[in-house]
């Protein structure tokens, strides 16, 4: 794959999902060892809110999930900006794949957010709940029933991701979609898919979660605790590739946004087929003249030209680097036109867990500033759009006419109070 540089191309840009296509020679599902250097990977246990509402939770299909009412820990009713005020920095933190593997990747960073007041975005593949052995239960379009490029889950692992699955929504967050199978090259690819072709991978996606206890059997098990029908609001396609046809399908189901553009800047959003477009951005490269997309792996596309097992000499620079990257983008933004951050990650231990490191540590840095000035939000992509959605959009028009790094003139007072 080439570097991604100044010119980022929808087929040079890389949006991984939980390990990768045993061709290219990446970690894969069947990644182990530590999370690298941070937090302590603790999980936490049940919560009183999650212990509370399995007594009155309301089993759906097979019980693999069940209504447990209104989702715990979320932010207050948002309400519109007012004349001249200045609008706060939201900065969304996702994750593609949103499968655990035994490497405490998951559990590591619901801590992080919980230790923080945070909210994220998990993007789960609906594969990561579909035993190995009913394989042949998927059928991808322009692809063999039963391929997928990322592989499958071990039945330890799919318990391990439906314990955090379970507890990241309990705890707040939004669970998305990635989707299934994740082809992202040759005639299968998902660029070429047709709308209905997503219609039946989206079908199946959902099928794969609300009905995981008829396919893998385990009865006892608890559901999770949302009807998933209902909560998917959006998700990001495999490689950031097909959005154009999938936008028709998703609109059609519903859903409130979609955040599979590669090559998006720091900008105000607009929506696309009635959904909003948040798309991963272009931020600043420490060290380069050009910038590099806001995502783990295209920074390390560009460290490393796609090797995931680089000499150890190089990962303190690039992990230092890294972090530099997210904090000039989160900075520039804040500076500036206050246009909305998003930052994609994977469940990854690449060249060392330098990419974890050093999102946590950005992160830990946007934290700093929040808990300073109050004026930085931390949330997912469906709490964003429901800020998005109660404003005048005269107001998000004149927000949009900020370009990248452009202050507002006069300041906030001025430049909305006449809106």
């Amino acid at each position: 794959m080439r570097e991604i540089g100044r010119n980022v191309s929808r087929r040079g840009m890389l949006g991984l999902g939980l390990g990768a296509a045993a061709a290219a020679g990446l970690a894969g599902c069947g990644t182990s060892g530590g999370s690298g250097s941070g937090s302590s990977g603790k999980g936490g246990g049940e919560s009183g809110d999650a212990a509370a509402k399995k007594a009155d939770a309301k089993l759906i299909g097979d019980g693999s999930t069940a209504d447990t009412g209104k989702q715990p820990h979320q932010p207050e009713k948002p309400v519109p900006l007012q004349p001249g005020e200045t609008p706060p920095q939201f900065v969304i933190f996702s994750w593609d794949g949103a499968g655990e593997v035994g490497n405490g990747l998951f559990p590591r960073f619901l801590q992080l957010a919980k230790d923080h007041g945070a909210g994220m975005t998990f993007f789960l593949s609906g594969l990561y709940l579909l035993p190995e052995a009913k394989k042949r239960l998927y059928r991808p379009p322009n692809n063999a029933v039963g391929a997928s490029d990322i592989g499958y889950l071990s039945d330890p692992h799919i318990k391990e991701t439906l314990k955090y699955v379970r507890q990241a929504w309990t705890e707040g967050h939004e669970i998305g979609t990635h989707f299934n199978g994740h082809f992202c090259t040759g005639r299968g690819t998902v660029e070429h898919w047709t709308a209905a072709q997503w219609q039946s991978e989206i079908d199946q996606a959902i099928d794969f979660v609300t009905k995981w206890k008829t396919n893998t059997g385990w009865t006892d098990e608890d559901p999770l605790p949302f009807d998933y029908k209902r909560e998917l609001a959006g998700g990001r396609t495999p490689c950031l590739l097909g959005q154009d046809n999938l936008l028709p399908t998703a609109q059609k189901l519903g859903w409130r946004y979609d955040a599979s553009s590669p090559g998006g800047t720091q900008v105000w959003p607009v929506k696309r087929h009635g959904l909003w477009d948040l798309p991963l951005q272009q931020i600043p490269f420490p060290g380069h003249s050009f910038q590099v997309l806001s995502m783990d792996y295209n920074i390390l596309a560009n460290q490393s030209k796609n090797s995931t097992k680089a000499p150890p000499a190089n990962y303190p620079g690039w992990r230092k680097q890294a972090t530099e990257a997210y904090l000039a983008g989160f900075k520039r933004a804040y500076e500036t036109n206050r246009a909305p951050f998003y930052i994609g990650n994977h469940f990854e231990e690449w060249n060392g867990g330098i990419y974890m490191d050093a999102v946590e540590e950005a992160f830990k840095g946007i934290v700093a500033k929040r808990d300073e000035k109050k004026d930085v939000r931390l949330v997912s992509f469906k709490q964003y759009c429901d800020w998005l959605d109660v404003q005048d959009p005269k107001v998000l028009a004149k927000l949009r006419t900020l370009g990248v790094g452009q202050a507002p003139a006069g300041g906030w007072n001025a430049f909305l109070k006449a809106v």
